[in-house]
């Protein structure tokens, strides 16, 4: 293992770049070099990478990959150019299951064209497709972004800041049939219909009894996941 400049032994490698696979020569040659140094090492990339990519990434030491699917409406997906289908990433999960990549999913409610249906979608898909882990974050739309400018134009705006008082991420987007506090419920809807099945539990469980770090890392989370769910409920409570 390699040590950091204070001393300290480093584990792993990441490269938090979202176009780091774009350009997949370069991200190979990177990876051939992080080999000869003996380096575990994880990455972002889009949900596009064929299997022959995946393959030579992982031989090369790839163990994650950060992964923004967004959402499971491909309706959504194209409104804001993604430039993935549904069943391109459905096949890119088929890989790294078959190759042993470890994938971290990102996802969004509350973008334009969201509904309850939409949100219903998402949740399948996340499931369906069943990366390690997630995170579901809310859209936010700032200044400068085209997505405030949608906004803007459109009268989306709801009367809430980014973040309340507790630092959870509010909606400040609502749509005619969609409210601010119907996106805000999905989140933590999301986050229970995924995090508690066997499919997710047990690989979790898995992996901290075979890394007693891991094991302090995700009993650490679960206790911030927990007080995230309760600190969203008196949120929402506080609102009504």
């Amino acid at each position: 293992m390699a040590k950091s400049l204070f001393g300290d032994t480093v584990r792993e490698y990441m490269f938090d770049d979202d176009t780091f696979t774009i350009d997949k020569p370069r991200a190979i040659a990177i990876s051939d070099h992080l080999k000869r140094l003996k380096l575990t090492w994880s990455c972002n990339a889009r949900a596009n990478l064929d299997y022959d990519t995946l393959k030579q990434l992982r031989d090369n030491g790839l163990r994650l990959l950060l992964v923004g699917f967004e959402s499971g409406n491909q309706q959504i997906l194209d409104g804001i150019n993604k430039g993935i289908k549904l069943e391109v990433a459905r096949k890119f999960m088929a890989h790294c299951r078959q190759l042993g990549i470890t994938v971290h999913g990102t996802f969004i409610i509350g973008l334009p064209d969201e509904t309850p249906e939409t949100i219903e979608e998402t949740i399948r898909f996340a499931c369906e497709v069943n990366p390690h882990t997630i995170q579901v974050s809310i859209a936010a739309p700032y200044p400068g972004t085209a997505l405030y400018a949608q906004a803007k134009a459109n009268n989306w705006f709801s009367d809430h800041s980014l973040v309340a008082d507790s630092g959870i991420q509010t909606s400040t987007l609502a749509y005619p049939n969609l409210s601010s506090a119907a996106i805000e419920d999905a989140v933590e809807r999301m986050y229970r219909r995924f995090y508690f099945r066997p499919q997710a539990i047990i690989p979790i469980v898995g992996e901290m009894l075979g890394d007693p770090q891991m094991l302090v890392r995700r009993l650490r989370e679960g206790r911030e996941f927990f007080a995230y769910l309760q600190e969203r409920r008196t949120e929402a409570a506080a609102k009504v």
